[in-house]
């Protein structure tokens, strides 16, 4: 047999054992968050592209949620502006706000649109300020212009989805009077999430998922419950840029999401992993009922 027909096999093999994945996502809507240094290797990020395509041509509604700080921290720092962190969080004056506005709604949404067009998909670009997506105040003084979600208004993205388009969405927010508010990637993906019923939000990252020792990724749990992962967070164990990650998780499955996975975006077709076959990645978060 030739090594062309092992090929072939091989494929129609992968594909067979995807087949019961595909029925199961068929019609369900997935949001999938996307950013920080999962977002800087170029050929991965073309990769993410494709799956994303992927599922939306086996009928999956896909909500893509990104971010870009690694982008906005580079263009700070262009700018004389030196990046400060409070908990995950990056404190925001005005200076940083029009920062956040031109690179998260400008530059980075814009080549992703891009990208997903030019593997075949419709997509649309967006962000918290059209049709009013979403709206927040200030969640404290500290950090500035960081805000915390009051409403979100999902007409928008539903009828993008409805119109057969992908939409990309930038986490910025309209406040009282008209500010704008830097909105963090994690938290927005779980809002929107939960205001569709998603049956997914994956959390695409630069970790392996939630370990028992940081240092050790032999140590990924690979499921957990959402008390299990709120005792982790009372031991302390959950610190740093993990803090937003993990009470986005808890938030969006509070809001009616099915479930939560955190992934390894720089592992090449991580999502596709995950969804459609039986060997998973990262470490799912469920609630306890499931």
């Amino acid at each position: 047999m030739s090594k062309l027909s092992i090929s072939n096999m091989e494929r129609a093999e992968v594909l067979t054992q995807a087949l019961p994945y595909i029925k199961k996502y068929t019609g369900e809507t997935i949001v999938i968050k996307y950013g920080g240094n999962a977002m800087i290797n170029e050929a991965l990020k073309e990769q993410v592209m494709e799956d994303i395509v992927l599922l939306q041509l086996i009928g999956v509604n896909v909500v893509l949620v990104h971010g870009g700080g690694p982008d906005v921290s580079e263009a700070m720092e262009k700018m004389g502006k030196e990046p400060v962190f409070v908990d995950g969080l990056r404190v925001t004056d005005q200076e940083t706000m029009d920062i956040v506005q031109m690179v998260l709604a400008g530059k980075i949404n814009k080549t992703l649109v891009n990208l997903l067009e030019m593997k075949g998909s419709k997509a649309m670009g967006i962000s918290g300020l059209d049709g009013s997506l979403l709206r927040a105040h200030m969640k404290n003084d500290k950090l500035g212009l960081v805000g915390k979600i009051d409403k979100v208004n999902i007409g928008a993205v539903t009828d993008l989805l409805e119109q057969g388009y992908i939409p990309v969405v930038s986490t910025i927010a309209w406040g009282h009077g008209g500010k704008v508010f830097n909105i963090n990637g994690d938290t927005a993906a779980a809002y929107i999430a939960g205001a569709l019923g998603a049956k997914r939000m994956i959390m695409l990252t630069d970790i392996e998922g939630i370990l028992m020792d940081k240092n050790d990724p032999d140590t990924l749990i690979p499921e957990m419950s959402v008390e299990e992962l709120q005792d982790l967070c009372e031991s302390e164990h959950i610190s740093g840029g993990m803090v937003p990650k993990v009470e986005s998780c808890l938030e969006a499955i509070s809001r009616g999401t099915d479930k939560v996975i955190i992934l390894d975006g720089r592992v090449p077709h991580s999502i596709l992993m995950e969804l459609l076959t039986n060997e998973g990645a990262g470490t799912m978060i469920y609630p306890e009922e499931a």
